[in-house]
């Protein structure tokens, strides 16, 4: 026996002729909301899609605000915390059928941040809408400091005190 392409995850079957079959509820447009039943999306796993995406494009140190990323800094270095956390700067609010993203980012020194910020946008939309077929209603960038080239040649020379 074939397998129609209605078989696939993330397909509905389809609609019947005469109107009774499966279909997309009529006020809502989403793949999540059928009348088979409801798919959620935890605000987690928005977030580390986004996380994880935005840690793709080119020009990103790091994420998260200072505090944030000093706590995410000794957190990989305990043995077996998990290592880094990739949802560190990200925040999401999930909605039934829609997402909004908010970012804290460190960019690195001589990028253009206009130019990162419409990719990391494109990017963070694309893999969010193509992954959980969420509407994403908006992702706000904020950049809370730049990594100069020299940061981390600092903490290199610096001599330990404890050896």
């Amino acid at each position: 026996m074939s397998r129609s392409t209605s078989d696939q995850p993330g397909q509905d079957p389809p609609a019947a002729a005469d109107g009774t079959g499966p279909k997309e509820l009529a006020t809502t447009g989403s793949q999540l909301l059928t009348e088979r039943g409801t798919t959620s999306i935890a605000d987690g796993v928005v977030q580390k899609i986004a996380g994880i995406a935005t840690r793709d494009i080119s020009g990103i140190h790091n994420m998260g605000t200072g505090r944030v990323r000093t706590f995410g800094a000794v957190r990989e270095l305990i043995p077996g915390a998990g290592g880094p956390n990739v949802s560190q700067g990200v925040s999401v609010d999930v909605g039934r059928t829609q997402a909004t993203v908010d970012l804290d980012i460190v960019p690195e020194y001589g990028v253009p941040v206009d130019a990162l910020a419409v990719a990391i946008r494109r990017n963070v939309i694309s893999m969010i809408e193509r992954m959980t077929a969420l509407q994403v209603v908006a992702v706000n960038i904020a950049v809370d400091d730049i990594h100069m080239p020299d940061d981390d040649d600092d903490d290199q020379a610096q001599p330990r005190r404890v050896q």
